[in-house]
């Protein structure tokens, strides 16, 4: 089903439009959506651990693993009616530098393949949330890359200091 806006733009109705404005309830189904999908990250660890053992190796399980993702989100996106046209604009009008989302998460699954069997789920896991915590807070609080600012507070650094000593006592025990 496709309906038009006031403009004469069409547009395709999505679920998108209940998580762009969060209400109360909205952002605990958005956070317990965070949760949920944090929660399977170890899953895709072990499950690219598998597959680099049967291929040649974490490359090549990276490289199948975004191939299925990125087969997956075609079909969600001709499903939802998304245009894929607005990839080439993106190509002509955005800064280089956004593409290299798809560079660091490359390096981001070739890395977990890697570290998860060396290191053990929690221990990669719990060094992965710490220097993504340390880098966020950081991000917040200066606003970068347009980010609204979130000034750094005792309670922020003390629940990163906490996660980092959550890791310590991972790697020691």
């Amino acid at each position: 089903m496709c309906y038009y806006s006031a403009d004469g733009r069409r547009v395709v109705p999505t679920f998108a439009g209940f998580f762009r404005f969060p209400t109360r309830m909205n952002r605990l189904l958005l956070m317990l959506l965070a949760v949920s999908m944090g929660a399977l990250l170890p899953v895709q660890a072990a499950l690219n651990t598998r597959l680099a053992r049967a291929t040649d190796g974490p490359v090549v399980a990276a490289l199948a693993s975004f191939a299925v993702g990125t087969l997956t989100l075609l079909v969600i996106a001709l499903a939802a009616g998304m245009r894929l046209s607005s990839i080439t604009e993106a190509v002509r009008t955005q800064s280089p530098t956004v593409w290299l989302g798809g560079v660091i998460g490359a390096c981001y699954v070739g890395s977990v393949t890697v570290l998860t069997p060396r290191l053990g789920v929690a221990l990669t896991f719990g060094l992965l949330i710490a220097g993504q915590l340390v880098l966020s807070v950081l991000f917040d609080h200066f606003g970068l890359f347009g980010l609204p600012v979130q000034r750094l507070s005792p309670g922020r650094v003390a629940g990163v200091l906490l996660l980092l000593i959550g890791v310590v006592l991972i790697r020691r025990f």
